[in-house]
Protein backbone atom coordinates (compact mmCIF):
# COMPACT_ATOMS: atom_id res chain seq x y z
CA UNK A 1 0.00 0.00 0.00
CA UNK A 2 1.04 3.77 -0.24
CA UNK A 3 1.05 6.59 1.82
CA UNK A 4 -2.83 7.00 1.49
CA UNK A 5 -4.81 5.93 4.52
CA UNK A 6 -6.37 2.13 4.66
CA UNK A 7 -9.17 3.73 6.29
CA UNK A 8 -9.96 6.11 3.81
CA UNK A 9 -9.18 3.49 0.80
CA UNK A 10 -12.20 1.09 2.09
CA UNK A 11 -14.25 4.37 2.56
CA UNK A 12 -13.79 4.98 -1.63
CA UNK A 13 -14.30 1.22 -2.16
CA UNK A 14 -17.61 1.77 0.13
CA UNK A 15 -18.69 4.90 -1.26
CA UNK A 16 -18.29 3.31 -5.20
CA UNK A 17 -19.52 0.05 -5.19
CA UNK A 18 -22.12 0.39 -2.60
CA UNK A 19 -20.18 -1.72 0.26
CA UNK A 20 -17.24 -3.70 0.95
CA UNK A 21 -16.64 -7.27 1.24
CA UNK A 22 -13.61 -8.37 3.82
CA UNK A 23 -12.35 -11.82 3.69
CA UNK A 24 -11.14 -13.13 6.99
CA UNK A 25 -8.40 -15.68 7.25
CA UNK A 26 -7.45 -17.26 10.04
CA UNK A 27 -4.11 -18.87 10.12
CA UNK A 28 -4.34 -20.73 13.04
CA UNK A 29 -7.67 -22.69 12.43
CA UNK A 30 -6.80 -23.36 8.55
CA UNK A 31 -4.16 -24.93 6.77
CA UNK A 32 -1.16 -22.85 4.55
CA UNK A 33 -2.45 -23.84 1.86
CA UNK A 34 -6.22 -22.78 2.19
CA UNK A 35 -5.61 -19.47 3.27
CA UNK A 36 -2.92 -18.96 0.48
CA UNK A 37 -4.88 -20.49 -2.26
CA UNK A 38 -7.94 -18.05 -1.06
CA UNK A 39 -5.52 -15.16 -0.73
CA UNK A 40 -4.00 -15.55 -4.71
CA UNK A 41 -8.12 -15.80 -5.75
CA UNK A 42 -9.32 -13.04 -3.23
CA UNK A 43 -8.77 -9.80 -5.85
CA UNK A 44 -10.16 -11.58 -8.85
CA UNK A 45 -13.29 -12.99 -6.66
CA UNK A 46 -13.99 -9.34 -6.09
CA UNK A 47 -12.71 -9.24 -2.51
CA UNK A 48 -11.71 -5.84 -1.20
CA UNK A 49 -9.60 -6.02 1.72
CA UNK A 50 -8.19 -9.26 3.67
CA UNK A 51 -8.41 -9.43 7.93
CA UNK A 52 -6.28 -11.58 9.64
CA UNK A 53 -6.88 -12.75 12.73
CA UNK A 54 -7.60 -15.89 15.37
CA UNK A 55 -9.71 -15.85 19.18
CA UNK A 56 -7.38 -18.19 19.92
CA UNK A 57 -4.11 -19.15 18.83
CA UNK A 58 -2.48 -22.48 19.17
CA UNK A 59 0.21 -22.26 16.61
CA UNK A 60 3.70 -19.50 16.76
CA UNK A 61 3.45 -18.38 13.03
CA UNK A 62 1.26 -15.87 13.00
CA UNK A 63 3.78 -13.47 11.74
CA UNK A 64 5.15 -15.56 8.76
CA UNK A 65 1.09 -16.84 7.93
CA UNK A 66 0.78 -12.85 7.32
CA UNK A 67 4.01 -12.49 5.46
CA UNK A 68 3.15 -15.07 2.88
CA UNK A 69 -0.35 -13.89 2.86
CA UNK A 70 0.81 -10.01 2.05
CA UNK A 71 3.22 -11.77 -1.01
CA UNK A 72 0.04 -13.47 -2.67
CA UNK A 73 -2.25 -9.89 -2.95
CA UNK A 74 -1.80 -6.59 -3.58
CA UNK A 75 -4.82 -6.10 -1.52
CA UNK A 76 -4.98 -4.30 1.70
CA UNK A 77 -4.13 -6.64 4.50
CA UNK A 78 -5.31 -6.03 7.55
CA UNK A 79 -4.85 -7.68 11.06
CA UNK A 80 -8.06 -8.06 12.78
CA UNK A 81 -6.30 -9.48 16.44
CA UNK A 82 -7.04 -11.66 19.41
CA UNK A 83 -4.43 -10.70 21.29
CA UNK A 84 -1.62 -8.08 21.28
CA UNK A 85 0.67 -11.33 20.53
CA UNK A 86 -1.12 -10.85 17.04
CA UNK A 87 0.81 -8.36 15.22
CA UNK A 88 2.94 -8.10 12.65
CA UNK A 89 5.15 -5.29 10.42
CA UNK A 90 3.88 -7.11 7.21
CA UNK A 91 0.51 -5.95 7.42
CA UNK A 92 -1.34 -2.83 6.09
CA UNK A 93 -3.29 -1.66 9.12
CA UNK A 94 -4.37 -3.18 12.32
CA UNK A 95 -8.50 -3.22 13.82
CA UNK A 96 -7.04 -1.04 16.63
CA UNK A 97 -10.38 -2.45 18.81
CA UNK A 98 -11.78 -2.35 22.41
CA UNK A 99 -14.43 -5.14 23.40
CA UNK A 100 -16.67 -2.61 24.22
CA UNK A 101 -19.81 -4.84 24.59
CA UNK A 102 -17.88 -7.05 27.31
CA UNK A 103 -16.59 -5.71 30.71
CA UNK A 104 -13.13 -7.54 31.25
CA UNK A 105 -10.51 -5.11 31.34
CA UNK A 106 -8.38 -7.22 29.55
CA UNK A 107 -10.00 -6.85 26.41
CA UNK A 108 -11.47 -3.51 26.83
CA UNK A 109 -7.56 -1.82 27.52
CA UNK A 110 -5.03 -4.07 29.07
CA UNK A 111 -4.25 -6.07 25.49
CA UNK A 112 -4.51 -2.55 23.76
CA UNK A 113 -1.84 -0.61 26.03
CA UNK A 114 0.24 -3.95 25.60
CA UNK A 115 -0.05 -4.18 21.98
CA UNK A 116 0.14 -0.13 21.21
CA UNK A 117 4.02 -0.08 21.05
CA UNK A 118 3.99 -2.65 18.74
CA UNK A 119 2.03 -0.97 16.52
CA UNK A 120 3.87 1.65 16.56
CA UNK A 121 7.30 -0.18 15.79
CA UNK A 122 5.86 -1.96 13.33
CA UNK A 123 4.80 0.79 11.59
CA UNK A 124 1.26 -0.17 11.14
CA UNK A 125 -2.27 1.97 10.94
CA UNK A 126 -4.54 1.69 13.39
CA UNK A 127 -7.86 1.88 12.66
CA UNK A 128 -9.51 2.43 16.10
CA UNK A 129 -12.81 -0.06 16.48
CA UNK A 130 -15.43 0.15 18.88
CA UNK A 131 -16.10 -4.29 18.82
CA UNK A 132 -19.27 -5.31 19.30
CA UNK A 133 -20.16 -9.26 19.63
CA UNK A 134 -23.53 -9.65 19.68
CA UNK A 135 -24.99 -13.00 20.94
CA UNK A 136 -25.45 -15.52 18.08
CA UNK A 137 -27.40 -18.44 19.46
CA UNK A 138 -24.18 -20.92 19.96
CA UNK A 139 -20.99 -20.09 22.55
CA UNK A 140 -18.54 -18.91 20.27
CA UNK A 141 -14.34 -19.01 20.81
CA UNK A 142 -14.19 -14.50 21.24
CA UNK A 143 -17.25 -15.16 24.02
CA UNK A 144 -15.53 -17.65 26.11
CA UNK A 145 -11.66 -16.32 25.85
CA UNK A 146 -12.98 -12.91 26.25
CA UNK A 147 -15.30 -14.10 29.13
CA UNK A 148 -17.68 -11.15 28.60
CA UNK A 149 -21.65 -11.54 27.81
CA UNK A 150 -22.69 -10.54 24.44
CA UNK A 151 -25.41 -7.99 23.72
CA UNK A 152 -28.77 -9.88 23.23
CA UNK A 153 -30.19 -10.27 19.83
CA UNK A 154 -32.91 -8.37 20.44
CA UNK A 155 -31.39 -5.50 22.74
CA UNK A 156 -31.48 -3.02 19.88
CA UNK A 157 -31.28 -0.16 22.07
CA UNK A 158 -28.24 -1.69 23.99
CA UNK A 159 -25.89 -1.96 20.63
CA UNK A 160 -26.90 1.60 19.58
CA UNK A 161 -25.65 2.90 22.96
CA UNK A 162 -22.18 1.02 22.68
CA UNK A 163 -22.42 2.13 18.61
CA UNK A 164 -22.70 5.64 20.10
CA UNK A 165 -20.21 5.04 23.09
CA UNK A 166 -17.66 3.92 20.86
CA UNK A 167 -18.40 7.32 18.23
CA UNK A 168 -17.99 9.22 21.34
CA UNK A 169 -14.65 7.49 21.99
CA UNK A 170 -13.55 9.08 18.52
CA UNK A 171 -13.23 5.40 17.01
CA UNK A 172 -13.58 5.06 13.10
CA UNK A 173 -15.94 2.05 13.11
CA UNK A 174 -17.93 0.07 14.61
CA UNK A 175 -17.99 -3.61 14.16
CA UNK A 176 -20.97 -5.98 14.75
CA UNK A 177 -20.03 -9.34 15.28
CA UNK A 178 -21.72 -12.94 16.12
CA UNK A 179 -18.91 -14.25 16.17
CA UNK A 180 -16.90 -17.22 13.76
CA UNK A 181 -18.99 -19.94 13.42
CA UNK A 182 -21.52 -18.34 14.64
CA UNK A 183 -25.52 -20.16 14.27
CA UNK A 184 -27.02 -16.74 13.27
CA UNK A 185 -25.75 -13.87 11.95
CA UNK A 186 -26.22 -9.96 13.51
CA UNK A 187 -29.71 -9.10 13.13
CA UNK A 188 -30.64 -7.29 10.01
CA UNK A 189 -32.84 -4.88 12.08
CA UNK A 190 -30.04 -4.57 14.76
CA UNK A 191 -27.60 -3.44 11.92
CA UNK A 192 -30.16 -0.89 10.45
CA UNK A 193 -31.03 0.78 13.81
CA UNK A 194 -27.27 0.94 14.80
CA UNK A 195 -26.38 2.57 11.30
CA UNK A 196 -29.31 4.53 11.73
CA UNK A 197 -27.74 6.22 14.97
CA UNK A 198 -24.52 6.80 14.23
CA UNK A 199 -22.42 8.86 11.85
CA UNK A 200 -19.43 6.14 11.70
CA UNK A 201 -18.99 3.52 9.70
CA UNK A 202 -20.35 -0.12 10.77
CA UNK A 203 -18.75 -3.13 9.44
CA UNK A 204 -21.08 -6.69 10.16
CA UNK A 205 -19.63 -10.50 10.15
CA UNK A 206 -20.22 -13.67 11.89
CA UNK A 207 -22.59 -15.84 10.85
CA UNK A 208 -23.47 -15.12 7.22
CA UNK A 209 -23.62 -18.38 4.94
CA UNK A 210 -25.38 -17.21 1.55
CA UNK A 211 -24.64 -13.98 -0.89
CA UNK A 212 -28.81 -13.15 -0.09
CA UNK A 213 -27.12 -12.37 3.77
CA UNK A 214 -24.38 -10.30 2.63
CA UNK A 215 -26.79 -8.54 0.40
CA UNK A 216 -28.99 -7.78 3.28
CA UNK A 217 -26.21 -6.33 5.71
CA UNK A 218 -25.30 -3.89 2.89
CA UNK A 219 -29.08 -3.13 2.20
CA UNK A 220 -29.54 -3.00 6.17
CA UNK A 221 -26.79 -0.15 6.36
CA UNK A 222 -23.42 -2.00 6.84
CA UNK A 223 -20.70 -0.80 5.13
CA UNK A 224 -18.33 -3.65 5.69
CA UNK A 225 -19.33 -7.02 5.00
CA UNK A 226 -16.87 -10.17 6.65
CA UNK A 227 -16.76 -13.30 5.67
CA UNK A 228 -14.66 -16.28 7.17
CA UNK A 229 -14.86 -19.35 8.15
CA UNK A 230 -17.97 -20.70 5.28
CA UNK A 231 -15.09 -19.81 2.90
CA UNK A 232 -12.39 -21.93 4.74
CA UNK A 233 -14.95 -24.99 4.77
CA UNK A 234 -16.24 -24.32 0.95
CA UNK A 235 -14.07 -25.78 -1.99
CA UNK A 236 -13.83 -23.64 -5.24
CA UNK A 237 -14.22 -20.13 -5.05
CA UNK A 238 -18.03 -19.43 -6.84
CA UNK A 239 -19.02 -19.02 -3.25
CA UNK A 240 -16.76 -16.51 -2.68
CA UNK A 241 -17.46 -14.80 -6.60
CA UNK A 242 -21.16 -14.64 -5.19
CA UNK A 243 -20.91 -13.14 -1.90
CA UNK A 244 -18.19 -10.43 -2.78
CA UNK A 245 -20.78 -9.67 -5.69
CA UNK A 246 -24.12 -9.27 -3.04
CA UNK A 247 -21.81 -7.02 -1.55
CA UNK A 248 -21.37 -4.73 -4.07
CA UNK A 249 -24.59 -2.79 -5.32
CA UNK A 250 -22.91 -0.55 -7.02
CA UNK A 251 -20.66 -2.42 -9.28
CA UNK A 252 -20.15 -5.69 -10.28
CA UNK A 253 -17.26 -7.06 -10.68
CA UNK A 254 -16.16 -9.55 -13.71
CA UNK A 255 -14.62 -12.11 -13.32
Amino acid sequence: MNDYSVYQTLLDIRDRRGGAFFLLLDPDRTSPEKYLELTDAAAECGVDAILVGTSFTLESHFNSAVEQIRLKTTLPVIIFPGSFAQISPHADAILFSSLLSGRNPAYLIEEQVKGAPIVKQCGLEPIPTGYLLIESGSLTSVQYISGSLPIPREKHDIACAHALAAQYLGMKLVYLEAGSGANGSVPDRMVREVTGYIDIPVMVGGGLRTPEACADMVEAGASFVVVGTMLEDTPGFSLLREMAAATHPLETIGV
